[in-house]
């Protein structure tokens, strides 16, 4: 921990409210952040600027399709454990699907009403499988906690509690499987992992992302040298976004301060429009590009 300034040396300014002072004494205000921030300043700074800190908002791209599908696949998942006992039957899951189902980002409707079925299938599937009597701890759960220099926050699909431990679980409906080394490399659930031990203070023990096309799980165990590791990573992220942030709210906004981070990856982003270097380092894609074929799916 740095030594705290002497009153002798008076106020100075906070590097991320310019204007506020912070005198002799104070503790550093902590940063606030949810994985996703931090993940999107590592992947692309100049994203970054356009997500958080633009103000007002840039308008973004049209809504994708695969994003639709998903939304409603973890509304229908956090629906069926909502209802009563007796009625978390696999049939239900279906339905629910078909409830919170969202048109926008599709060619046309029966490319929705397709995707919509594929979509109810895979909640069946997912839920025939599962006790209902296996009752989560949390569903959509917001989790929050305190490092020595930031503030993680952010909302679990679903926390389960097994062999007297929290597992995390987060559902993806992504084209590609997810592998262990994918559980295991997550910053996102590691800091969901550390966020959940504090709000639910119970230890965590593993974290799971529960692929819905093809049934997969994919999981690592984390003991508590394994999350330092993961507040240290998410700790070293959050001091390079903070002083991007602390330079853009000083009038920074150069592309030195806020580079573009070309890659393949720049036809999924919803700030394309306004980056000539992303127009360049990929191809523009249709909205409803990212829905899942079914020979890549199959189980």
């Amino acid at each position: 921990m740095d030594a705290a300034a002497s009153p002798a040396q008076g106020a100075a300014q906070a590097p991320d409210r310019p204007g506020q002072q912070v005198f002799g004494g104070m503790p550093e205000r902590l940063y606030v952040c949810t994985p996703t921030r931090l993940l999107t300043w590592l992947d692309c700074p100049r994203r970054y600027r356009f997500a958080y800190l633009e103000r007002p908002p840039l308008p973004k791209g049209p809504p994708w399709a695969h994003t639709s599908l998903g939304a409603a696949a973890h509304t229908a998942l956090a629906r069926w454990y909502g209802l009563p006992f007796a009625q978390r039957v696999p049939l239900r899951g279906r339905d629910l699907v078909r409830q919170a189902w969202l048109r926008d980002g599709f060619r046309d409707d029966a490319q929705s009403a397709t995707a919509r079925e594929l979509a109810a299938e895979w909640v069946h599937e997912y839920v025939s499988r599962i006790d209902p009597a296996d009752e989560p701890v949390g569903i959509e759960r917001v989790v929050s906690s305190p490092t020595r220099t930031l503030v993680i926050t952010g909302r679990v699909d679903r926390i389960d509690y097994r062999d007297e431990r929290l597992v995390i679980v987060d559902y993806k409906t992504g084209r590609r499987p997810p592998t262990d080394d994918d559980a295991r490399s997550s910053l996102a659930l590691g800091m969901y992992a550390v966020a959940a031990r504090r709000t639910l203070r119970r230890p965590v023990g593993r974290v799971e992302l529960h692929h819905l096309p093809t049934g997969q799980v994919a999981a690592a165990d984390h003991d508590d040298a394994a999350l330092d590791r993961k507040v240290a990573e998410a700790e070293s992220i959050a001091r390079d976004a903070a002083t991007a942030d602390a330079a853009y709210a000083a009038g920074d906004r150069s592309d030195a301060r806020f580079p573009a981070a070309p890659s393949p990856g720049c036809s999924w982003c919803d700030f394309r429009r306004h980056c000539p270097q992303g127009q360049e380092a990929a191809p523009d894609l249709e909205p409803w590009s990212g829905l899942p074929r079914p020979e890549e799916v199959t189980p």
